[in-house]
């Protein structure tokens, strides 16, 4: 028998049209959910109470956790199987409810699951869940909605989703193991200065002489470490807290996205990745049968950067207008000259959305292949800053001790 938790709910009186607020006890929150409907009640939201308030304090610094994707991926490829044999939607959803492990995308199904109660459409329903369900599969679905292939919609979602789930891998492995060996490499540097320094100090103090300027630095930093290294950590979770609560604003993507895309060594990678996920994510719409300058909109705000943004809703602004979609697209500056030609191409010939996929399925390989190269061209250059490290730190500790031995040695 499963442990019996406390949840605190919102829920609808279909009677009064008023929203209940409570706590229940049960068991899961989908049994939660079954007791506020066999009250009559519709749920909203519902959310384990944290006995130690725990939960709360992390809260304060993301209120709104996204659903990774990996995890839509596989929701939306089991929904597509389950509509696809026969079972009514609302019954799929139920067993994705019951059996989904992931508690941001269990908390939005449950509140879709409301809304199909009260009448709503599957997308309208997912609509109202922008952290959990991206605009591009509530176009996917609203499409499919309407043409009778909801299951075929869910697959090409699923199928995109995926595909960027193990480009961001791919990426995240190759960056992980420098990250992490610099970041050691990093605590080394400062555990010498404030535990080795101060044994060499007291052998320099000893012999007597001037020390040399690296070596007054190093004892410099070692006397200030006492408020020097709390003053770095406050600075770090600070900036680490200020980048989680602004990361997706206006003013701050403004900034970095269009950097990302030049960086050194990441930036073709990124840019790679962005014009696959573009390619891709218009190709499967138009093949879908979304309207282009919809299309088009969503794409934008799918692409996961400001400056890939900009350029599309240029090229939005052009097809609006009645003009080429690939002039606008070469003049950005963003996208690579043969993207702007293959879907110019496509244009002419008709099969945009098929140029489109070729031009996503090579930039992925590309993506792929540069993930791979990106991790070993980092692992020479880490070499090569930590050697600086550590070996400046040791020249500057030894130069003393050379100096006091050339003076001996000339008298």
């Amino acid at each position: 028998m499963g442990l019996i938790e406390e949840y605190a709910y919102q829920a609808v009186d279909p009677r009064s049209q008023a929203v209940v607020k409570g706590t229940l006890e049960a068991g899961t929150q989908s049994a939660a959910a079954g007791k506020l409907r066999a009250q009559g009640l519709l749920p909203l939201q519902i959310q384990a109470l944290s006995r130690t308030g725990l939960n709360r304090d992390v809260k304060l610094f993301d209120r709104e956790r996204r659903v990774k994707l990996k995890p839509l991926a596989l929701f939306a490829r089991q929904l597509a199987s389950l509509i696809n044999a026969g079972l009514p939607l609302m019954r799929s959803l139920a067993v994705l409810i019951e059996q989904t492990e992931d508690p941001p995308l269990r908390s939005a199904l449950l509140a879709v699951q409301a809304d199909l109660e009260g009448g709503q459409s599957l997308s309208a329903a997912f609509g109202k869940q922008p952290h959990a369900f991206p605009p591009l599969l509530v176009n996917l679905v609203k499409v499919g909605e309407m043409g009778g292939f909801l299951g075929d919609s869910l697959n090409l979602a699923a199928k995109n989703y995926n595909a960027d789930a193990d480009l961001q891998d791919k990426l995240k492995a190759a960056s992980t193991y420098p990250m992490v060996v610099l970041a050691i490499a990093v605590l080394a540097v400062i555990g010498m200065i404030a535990f080795i320094v101060p044994i060499f100090e007291k052998m320099f103090t000893s012999m007597g002489g001037e020390l040399p300027l690296p070596t007054q630095i190093l004892v410099g930093l070692s006397h200030n470490m006492v408020w020097l290294l709390p003053l770095l950590v406050a600075l770090v979770m600070g900036g680490w807290f200020w980048w989680l609560r602004n990361r997706r604003t206006e003013a701050v993507r403004k900034v970095v996205d269009p950097y990302k895309l030049r960086a050194p060594l990441f930036g073709k990678l990124v840019t790679k990745i962005a014009v696959a996920r573009f390619s891709r994510n218009l190709s499967m719409m138009l093949g879908a049968g979304v309207p282009l300058l919809q299309a088009l909109s969503t794409v934008g705000q799918a692409s996961n950067n400001w400056a890939i943004e900009q350029a599309v809703r240029d090229v939005e602004k052009s097809v609006r207008d009645g003009r080429s979609f690939a002039t606008p697209l070469a003049r950005a500056g963003v996208f690579p000259p043969m993207v702007a030609q293959m879907v110019s191409v496509g244009e002419e010939s008709g099969t945009l959305p098929d140029m489109l996929g070729s031009v996503a399925d090579m930039y992925e390989a590309e993506a792929k292949t540069a993930t791979e190269q990106l991790a070993s061209t980092l692992e020479p250059i880490l070499i090569v800053l930590i050697g600086i490290m550590i070996g400046g730190m040791v020249l500057a500790l030894y130069a003393p001790i050379f100096g006091i031995y050339g003076q001996l040695a000339q008298h």
